[in-house]
């Protein structure tokens, strides 16, 4: 089922036929559950290629056998696109399925289509088109956070957004499996990345408190002998149960024996709660 308010798919079809584009174009329209809006219609690859220079779109409905340049010439000249909407082939001649599948077609429906293959053809290519999403807000995030000793925001891919997350509100970074948790005062995220270059590029705001935990010095509040879990045994690396509480969430992270006198040191001294 579609969520509420996603966008529709922007669809061009390029067919020589009125007949068989006017059929397609209904059968798209009344799709249940996937909403897809067709933006434009072109009889040939040379009419399609001068309304794509024109207009965006995510999903190009393409014959084969055409006048001129063949539908398999248009998808292949696609490939130099910045943004390429995705290819579905629909064609009544199925002999060329393999060569469409080598220039990275998504689908190849033969003539007449049927609603039900062609629904499965639309929820794929709304899938490839999340996956092309994730995968290009994966790569801005990592870039913004390449940048984080000159910045102050954190951006945190998430579901398909990119979110903004103010530096000064994290209190700490815990290492978890692969990802790490952000936490800050309302809420906690989660995001890739490494807690030692963390620590190496914010190491005047944040302490490392344990191998899995690097903390806002502002928010360190005491310290103190304290169970990781409720009638739990203490962490092996924290020797003797040595944890910190952290504010405003009034949370208790473990503390590596290696690193309790750095924490004491830095409550002692005012450098917990007074750090940049």
């Amino acid at each position: 089922m579609t969520p509420p308010g996603e966008a529709p798919l922007r669809t061009l079809i390029v067919d020589d036929e009125p007949l068989a584009r006017l059929r397609l174009r209904g059968l798209l329209e009344g799709l249940p559950g996937l909403p897809v809006r067709v933006l434009g219609e072109a009889a040939s690859s040379a009419q399609a290629l001068v309304w794509l220079k024109e207009h965006a779109c995510d999903l190009v409905f393409l014959d084969i056998q055409m006048p001129g340049p063949d539908g398999l010439q248009l998808a292949q000249s696609l490939e130099g696109l910045l943004h390429r909407p995705i290819v579905i082939f629909v064609t009544a001649h199925a002999g060329h399925a393999l060569r469409a599948f080598e220039i990275e077609a998504l689908d190849y429906l033969t003539k007449p289509v049927r609603r039900e293959r062609l629904q499965s053809a639309v929820e794929r290519a709304r899938a490839r088109l999340h996956e092309r999403l994730a995968a290009a807000t994966w790569q801005s995030a990592q870039a913004e956070t390449e940048a984080l000793p000159d910045g102050e925001f954190l951006t945190i891919a998430e579901r398909g957004r990119l979110i903004r997350v103010p530096l000064a509100e994290v209190l700490y970074f815990k290492a978890e499996l692969k990802y790490l948790t952000v936490r800050t005062a309302g809420q906690s995220y989660i995001m890739e990345g490494s807690l030692t270059e963390l620590e190496q590029r914010l190491c005047e705001r944040f302490l490392r408190i344990h191998r899995n935990a690097l903390v806002a010095r502002k928010a360190l509040r005491e310290l103190g002998r304290h169970l990781a879990q409720p009638g739990g045994e203490p962490d092996a690396e924290s020797g003797e149960g040595w944890a910190v509480r952290v504010a405003p969430v009034d949370e208790w992270l473990s503390v590596s024996r290696r690193q309790v006198a750095v924490v004491r040191e830095a409550l002692a001294s005012g450098t917990a709660a007074g750090g940049r």
